[in-house]
């Protein structure tokens, strides 16, 4: 028998704070929050993606990875630059620039619906596509959720206070509100505010639901190329974050991410995720998460960075916890050091090939990186991230392995100061996050053995 939640967002809380309204002014939501979901994380190559192909090569697998990523990092320096206000928080990363890394698999409405949306730790709505539809596509996992033939369906009226105070959001003539998101290149996601059921599979078989979970019932869609997804899951610390609707504190496990193959990549949410090894400060600024850097080893070697490295603009050197980008991206100073660091390593071993603007090698990773030391990245807290060869490095082609760090200055000049901590790092940690007591904690672990 399915079990079936209602919720009172923690989002409201926010707006109760700053309006100084009562929940009741706002949505009408009651009883008792779910302590635990969970659901797996479908890699996007796997043989259940949409994405699958069998004539993917390494080469064409790892070129998509890095496009993927590179038009992340891009789009994540533009929001970060920009002055923080509420409009920041309903400001999404257009999901089909390229491919996502991962996708999670639920379902929503009654009857249930099965979807297919992108992970996603940058924005913080959750979004999928509704009928009618212009511009949609499910032509993978059949019909779209049709919300006049669901019985947990409920729109938002023009004029709740979320729909009030949302930047773009307007009404229509049935005095629902409606939401309109402009992605890079102008791409758009239209729709209405509204609740629904949420509903995810148990690790018994069974089901699990959620009641009135907010989200984006999307009815016009840009012009987008890819028409594999069904929308966008969104894990941001924002006002509409399904995470803050369910409490406070969500984590994901991530394996081998060159592994199609690796079946227990999870995302657990609710108050129940396991909050368990290194931990440190995390902020929360316009929807997506910074931690704070403080120095990288190699092996027993601290490197020497100016300490200038490790701030910026007066501050401290924030840097991105991400999903959506597979390498990570150090900002000039620190990569410099690290750089010439594993040049000293290998160079004197190796054959060096430089691809584009990064450091590569004629080889195998699991070959002629044995006993290679592993890096660790030093957080605020004592907190300690340490990246194994298959973290630090990735095979590009069956005779050439490059590192899976980068320059993000390359790209552009002005992310001199930047960096993103991209799932290549994450690999095999239990990544978790608690927005209220404002902690990223992070355990390394097979995720294996969380189901155990």
């Amino acid at each position: 028998m399915d079990t079936v939640f209602a919720i009172v967002p923690a989002l409201l809380l926010i707006f109760c704070t700053h309006f100084g309204l009562t929940i009741a002014n706002i949505l009408e939501f009651s009883g008792k929050q779910p302590t635990r979901l969970i659901t797996k994380l479908i890699h996007h190559d796997s043989i259940v993606s949409p994405y699958y192909s069998s004539n993917d090569t390494i080469s064409d697998r790892t070129e998509r990875t890095m496009n993927t990523s590179l038009a992340r990092v891009a789009y994540l320096y533009a929001k970060i630059e920009r002055d923080f206000d509420i409009d920041d928080l309903w400001l999404n990363l257009h999901p089909s620039a390229s491919e996502p890394l991962f996708l999670v698999n639920f379902s929503m409405g009654q009857p249930p619906v099965p979807q297919l949306a992108i992970m996603d730790t940058g924005s913080s709505l959750l979004w999928i596509q509704c009928a009618p539809c212009k511009s949609c596509s499910r032509q993978i996992i059949g019909p779209m959720l049709d919300p006049s033939m669901s019985s947990t369906y409920d729109s938002l009226s023009c004029k709740n206070i979320i729909c009030r105070y949302a930047p773009r959001g307007d009404c229509d003539s049935l005095s629902r509100c409606v939401y309109n998101q402009t992605y890079v290149a102008g791409l758009q996601s239209v729709g209405v505010l509204a609740t629904e059921q949420l509903i995810f599979g148990s690790s018994d078989e069974g089901t699990n639901a959620v009641n009135n979970v907010l989200f984006g019932c999307s009815h016009r869609n840009g012009n987008y190329k890819d028409r594999r997804f069904t929308g966008v899951f969104g894990l941001g610390g924002g006002i509409t974050s399904l995470v803050t609707q369910l409490g406070s504190k969500f984590s994901y496990c991530i394996g081998n991410i060159a592994d199609p193959y690796y079946s227990y990549n999870q995302l657990v949410l609710g108050e129940g995720a396991n909050m368990e090894g290194y931990s440190t400060p995390l902020d929360v600024v316009g929807g997506h998460y910074q931690v704070t850097l403080e120095g990288i080893s190699v092996g027993e070697k601290r490197l020497v960075i100016d300490p200038s490295a490790f701030t910026r603009k007066g501050k401290e050197s924030r840097v991105i916890i991400d999903s959506g980008t597979a390498p990570t991206w150090l900002a000039e100073n620190e990569y410099r050091a690290l750089d010439r660091e594993v040049r000293n390593l290998l160079d004197r071993f190796l054959t060096p090939f430089r691809q584009e603007s990064f450091l590569c090698y004629k080889g195998i990773v699991s070959q002629d990186l044995v006993g290679f030391p592993a890096v660790t990245f030093h957080f605020a807290g004592g907190a300690d991230l340490v990246l194994d060869t298959e973290s630090m490095f990735y095979q590009a082609t069956p005779d050439l392995f490059c590192m899976a760090v980068r320059q993000a200055s390359v790209y552009n000049k002005d992310f001199k100061d930047f960096s993103v901590i991209g799932l290549m790092a994450q690999q095999y940690y239990n990544m978790a996050y608690d927005l209220k007591q404002r902690k990223l904690f992070f355990q390394r672990i097979d995720c294996e053995l969380l189901d155990e």
